[in-house]
């Protein structure tokens, strides 16, 4: 998380909580006068329309007293969906088993897209199993390469829904 989206998560936090809530993520995002606020929230039994609308009515009270930005904004307040965002280990931790999606910082032996199956998440690292087919003898074989990818260089991680 950048700097921007830690002092919203700092700031927010409490008043997300007070509402019956738990903050998923915080993200910010700026691309010249067009900067996107988006405040992902959850809570046992679903988000609801109302959730989202009073949530984002404090926070929006909130970070304007804050002085949060000097430039116009959007805020967008929403639940994390099927497709949810990982942001925190303990996210991570919930999801093993889940396929994701995962986009590095940097590149790990030469990619910096993976897909597969979260198999674990150990010391920091999250480790993901990726199903692939090779030629063996001119025969198609299906093998599984386990990658060990630090959190500290992904970029950003997305539960991929299987619908069956």
């Amino acid at each position: 998380m950048n700097k921007k989206e830690l002092q919203v998560e700092e700031l927010i936090t409490p008043t997300v909580e007070s509402l019956g809530c738990a903050l998923w993520g915080v993200e910010f995002s700026s691309q010249g006068r067009h900067s996107k606020l988006r405040i992902f929230i959850d809570r046992d039994g679903g988000v609801s329309v109302d959730d989202c609308a009073a949530i984002s009515r404090h926070a929006s009270d909130l970070l304007d007293v804050e002085e949060f930005n000097n430039n116009a904004y959007t805020l967008e307040v929403s639940s994390p969906g099927m497709d949810r965002i990982l942001f925190r280990e303990t996210q991570y931790r919930a999801s093993i088993g889940d396929r994701v999606e995962v986009r590095l910082n940097f590149p790990f032996e030469g990619r910096k897209n993976f897909v597969g199956v979260l198999s674990g998440v150990e010391d920091g690292t999250a480790i993901v199993r990726v199903a692939g087919e090779s030629k063996v003898g001119g025969e198609s074989v299906d093998e599984d390469e386990e990658y060990l990818l630090p959190l500290e260089n992904i970029q950003r991680a997305r539960v991929v829904p299987q619908f069956e």
